[in-house]
């Protein structure tokens, strides 16, 4: 069997804060890896200041999972300026971004896999049965607004 005409699925890329509320989410095909969909994400976000000033747009570090283990985007987020926190896959022989003082950091990333938990909360949003991805991305939004809400 070979793919529909719809596609494979919907791949969601959720940034959070630290304290694991929903800054954006960049929607693409389930194809690509997320390597390749970081950055795409990361310009989707802005931060307002707390006084004047353009939104922030380059966040100090990001805590990511092993899917977003390569070196390219390793020393791309590093010319930005953005502490990348990705532990390697077991199979990776050569470490050379390696820092056991960082990954310690890695222990929080249990408040992004909770911003998924409330992700899963909206039933809508688990299986899509929107076929316009304009519906879908707009009921992520409206998801994203009730869980800041609810932290509130």
């Amino acid at each position: 069997m070979g793919t529909t005409k719809r596609g494979k699925g919907t791949k969601a890329v959720v940034l959070a804060d630290g304290e694991g509320i929903p800054l954006g989410v960049f929607l693409s095909s389930a194809t690509p890896n997320e390597v390749n969909l970081a950055e795409a994400a990361l310009a989707q976000v802005q931060v307002p200041r707390a006084g004047r000033g353009r939104p922030r747009m380059r966040p100090q570090r990001i805590i990511a999972d092993r899917g977003y283990d390569s070196n390219q985007l390793r020393r791309r987020m590093q010319r930005r300026g953005i502490e990348l926190i990705v532990p390697y896959r077991y199979s990776a022989i050569h470490r050379p971004y390696e820092d056991g003082r960082k990954l310690r950091r890695y222990r929080r990333r249990w408040k992004i896999e909770r911003t998924f938990a409330w992700f899963g909360n909206f039933r809508r949003l688990q299986v899509r049965h929107d076929r316009i991805l304009s519906v879908f991305q707009g009921f992520c939004h409206l998801v994203c607004l009730m869980i800041t809400l609810r932290q509130f």
